[in-house]
């Protein structure tokens, strides 16, 4: 405990392999009650962007642990008005012990981090999601006991899914494949630092083909095609995305023991049939409940004293 006190978690590429690893562990003795802590601390959540996953797994954790949670909606507060991030990244740092923010630029949640005198949590920007892939991580563990030599195909938007998917299996020694279209593929940056971060010891690959990408994949795993902010592209993305759905052919093509992941919402019968979501390969709902425990780990290891 206390391994990440004083630090942020901004990507995933913040933690080393030995923090992560330790962090999902944590994760597992806090789940099955191995493991029971108290952490009288103030969360602040300051969303700019819709949430239920996130919202209410940051309050139960915060919650269970014996703290509380204080709703900073930027349409109530001074945020809204104009006043600087740096302000009031310094203000609040004087009344709470945490800060989880989602919004939209990763550069306005760097500024919070830099002035704030507090732990700063990303929970989600456009540029990545590194709360929902401790989740992911956490599932993937139950379910295979082991992380490293797994592969994970990720099919869709190279968005920040696919740029922490990509993060967080390189530093645990899990293959990862991303199947997105040519125009719509991760950052090349973000690729060559998962590419860095796998030290040549597992596959980080970036392709437009998703039959080559789930052939015997452990897990399969999609996001919606046009994430928040992009509703008014849904449309033309569509036809773009289908050869990318999630569907009994793609997992027939993935190992047969292969598990089904999205970080939900979900669109049935767009990026991810309404049969193969519902199928008895799907740990959808399991992933969700562990945002709960990837997140009260994370909260322990930030605030807690070793």
């Amino acid at each position: 405990m206390g391994a990440l006190q004083g630090r942020d978690f901004l990507t995933l590429g913040d933690l080393t392999p030995e923090e992560l690893r330790d962090l999902l562990e944590l994760a597992i003795d806090l789940k099955t009650g191995k493991l029971s802590v108290q952490c009288q601390k103030n969360l602040g959540l300051l969303f700019s962007k819709a949430s239920t996953r996130t919202r209410v797994s940051f309050s139960a954790a915060i919650y269970q642990l014996g703290g509380q949670v204080l709703d900073l909606n930027p349409n109530v507060t001074q945020v809204g008005r104009g006043e600087p991030i740096s302000d009031t990244a310094r203000v609040l740092s004087r009344y709470l012990d945490v800060l989880a923010i989602r919004t939209f630029a990763q550069a306005d949640l760097e500024v919070y981090a830099h002035y704030a005198d507090i732990p700063v949590i990303n929970a989600l920007t456009d540029l990545f999601h590194p709360c929902q892939v401790l989740a992911d991580l956490l599932t993937l563990q139950e379910n295979f006991g082991s992380l490293e030599g797994l592969t994970l195909a990720y099919f869709g938007d190279g968005n920040n899914m696919a740029h922490s998917l990509m993060l967080g299996s390189a530093l645990c020694g899990i293959n990862v494949r991303i199947a997105s279209p040519p125009s719509y593929q991760p950052l090349p940056e973000i690729v060559a630092q998962a590419q860095a971060l796998a030290h040549g010891k597992s596959q980080v690959l970036v392709t437009d083909n998703p039959q080559e990408a789930a052939q015997g994949a452990n897990a399969l795993y999609t996001d919606v095609w046009a994430s928040m902010g992009q509703e008014s592209e849904s449309d033309d993305r569509i036809p773009l995305f289908q050869p990318y759905q999630v569907n009994a052919d793609l997992l027939h093509r993935a190992d047969s023991g292969a598990i089904v992941l999205h970080c939900l919402p979900a669109h049935r019968d767009e990026e991810i049939t309404a049969e193969v979501l519902e199928s008895p390969q799907s740990r959808v709902w399991d992933q969700a409940e562990n945002r709960l425990h990837g997140q009260k780990a994370l909260l322990v290891s930030l605030l807690v004293p070793v």
